[in-house]
């Protein structure tokens, strides 16, 4: 376990992600680059750097993975946010424990690019690697043959655009991907959730007024109000075809409450989801590993999960519960 000198170290680290109207958006994304930027690949990790479409991307290729699995990754950032560099070093550390490619498209942000730019910009990547390994674009039994196993993986506000880009996919080609993991997401953002209007709300990282301030940039009230952004607000039948989900988040996260929902939301829509809450953690632990063990623990878990393809099936729910 951690000491309580690594846990300020780590929230010290994480609140580089919290956004005040006192802080200037470039001098923001500057502050997180810089942060959590790593000169040196962990792992022997190779980079490459190439274009699906209009959408630069990180290629990571750890020194062993398999040729059969590739992950997508949607980095956070509050939508305002984040990028590839910033990221670099996390998602090498995760695609070395997963055995796996991993893709890192750096999606336009806002507020100069709104929804539904970034989840745009997620299909384009999609479409792209979809384009490569198969031959014939719409014959489903070739793309089936040809595509490795594709997980899409997010964090925070990351979350709500590979969402956004899933409930937005046709269920046919949901087919495709075979798992989601979601670390501290973010469900739902609606103007109807209570915690964006506290004025002392949030957790150890957050704050309600700092998640509102980069939400209201990214959709306008109405648009906030859909699956599309607020992936909780979808009906159980919207989730068709869908594949396991795997939500890995902290016991002090302000949405901790929105992640037990969504957790029930797929089960009553019939995906299997596994929701994983760590004791004492707080929002997007799993990018400190330099301050904290539970880091290092939680990558090697979800290593496990995907190369093992373990599954969590939920108990039936009762008849009070649907």
């Amino acid at each position: 376990m951690s000491t309580s000198k690594e846990r300020q170290n780590a929230i010290k680290r994480l609140r580089s992600f919290l956004f005040s109207s006192k802080i200037d958006i470039k001098e923001f994304r500057e502050k997180i680059d810089k942060e959590f930027y790593e000169v040196y690949m962990p792992n022997g990790v190779e980079l490459e750097e190439k274009k699906y479409g209009n959408v630069p991307c990180d290629i990571l290729r750890p020194e062993m993975y398999s040729k059969k699995r590739l992950m997508i990754y949607i980095h956070g950032g509050a939508f305002i946010a984040g990028s590839r560099k910033s990221y670099r070093s996390f998602v090498s550390s995760l695609a070395n424990a997963c055995s796996c490619v991993a893709v890192v498209p750096e999606f336009r942000l806002s507020p100069s690019h709104p929804f539904p730019f970034s989840v745009n910009d997620v299909q384009d990547v999609f479409t792209g690697i979809y384009n490569e390994y198969s031959s014939q674009l719409y014959d489903l039994d070739e793309f089936e043959t040809n595509l490795p196993e594709i997980i899409i993986a997010a964090d925070s506000s990351g979350a709500s655009i590979a969402l956004g880009f899933m409930l937005n996919l046709k269920p046919s080609f949901r087919k495709s991907i075979s798992r989601i993991v979601l670390l501290s997401p973010w469900l739902d953002v609606s103007e109807d959730n209570p915690k964006l209007c506290m004025k002392k709300g949030g957790d150890e990282v957050f704050t309600s007024e700092s998640v509102r301030l980069c939400v209201e940039s990214y959709a306008t009230v109405e648009k906030r109000n859909t699956p599309l952004v607020s992936p909780s607000l979808a009906r159980p039948d919207e989730f068709k075809n869908f594949p396991p989900v795997y939500i890995q988040c902290g016991e002090k996260e302000m949405f901790l409450e929105e992640c037990i929902e969504f957790d029930r939301l797929l089960t009553k829509g019939g995906i299997n989801c596994m929701l994983d809450v760590w004791k004492d953690m707080m929002p997007l632990f799993q990018l400190v590993d330099d301050c904290l063990s539970e880091s290092h623990i939680a990558v090697e878990k979800i290593g496990k999960i995907i190369v093992n393809h373990i599954i969590e099936a939920h108990e039936p729910l009762e008849e009070s519960e649907k």
